[in-house]
């Protein structure tokens, strides 16, 4: 009869992928991953079959952790601008508060490994967040732009924004919301 999986087994061995991928990158073996989580490189695989599912699997978890943030109080019925600050301050607090999650969440959304059908249950979850860019695209400012541009456009200037908070965090607060604004006129 096989054991039954322990789910704080199960955390350590994805708290272990982000600190060991946060180090070295995506070339973190899994028996480096398996040491740092206190366990033998074939329990990892009792988890995860390879590290490919591994790293999907991880990709979903900070995902919907950057999702929960941003669910957390949402303003579904406010002002297309109030929602956007809302999903612009969530996702900055929470890529302030997790340096390491973060990078790890970049490095996975630039990997080939993240398989098509795992990004397309992230897209799947993502509704609020989909329709405010929706509603942003479809405005003046952004009507002539591709499809995606919002995104894109959001993620840059909130990329500034973290750089110019490293630098200076004593003015996080007046950073965040002077980002936003300038954000807000550019799609305005």
């Amino acid at each position: 009869m096989a054991r039954a999986r322990s789910p704080e087994k199960r955390t350590a061995i994805l708290e272990a992928a982000i600190a060991e991928i946060a180090d070295v990158g995506l070339s973190a073996t899994t028996a480096r991953i398996a040491e740092r989580a206190g366990i033998a490189t074939g329990t990892l695989f009792t988890y995860f079959p390879n590290k490919e599912d591994l790293l999907n699997v991880l990709y979903l978890e900070l995902k919907e952790e950057a999702l929960t943030r941003i669910n957390q109080a949402y303003p579904q019925t406010a002002s297309l601008e109030a929602r956007a600050r809302h999903v612009w301050r969530a996702y900055l607090s929470w890529w302030i508060e997790s340096p390491s999650r973060r990078m790890v969440s970049v490095y996975l959304n630039l990997s080939n490994l993240i398989t098509p059908k795992t990004r397309k249950r992230t897209i799947q979850s993502r509704t609020v967040i989909e329709k405010m860019l929706s509603d942003l695209e479809a405005r003046n400012g952004l009507k002539e732009m591709p499809a995606g541009y919002a995104a894109s456009l959001m993620s840059a200037m909130q990329e500034a924004t973290m750089d110019f908070i490293a630098k200076d965090p004593r003015h996080r607060e007046a950073l965040i919301e002077n980002g936003f604004q300038i954000f807000w006129r550019a799609v305005r």
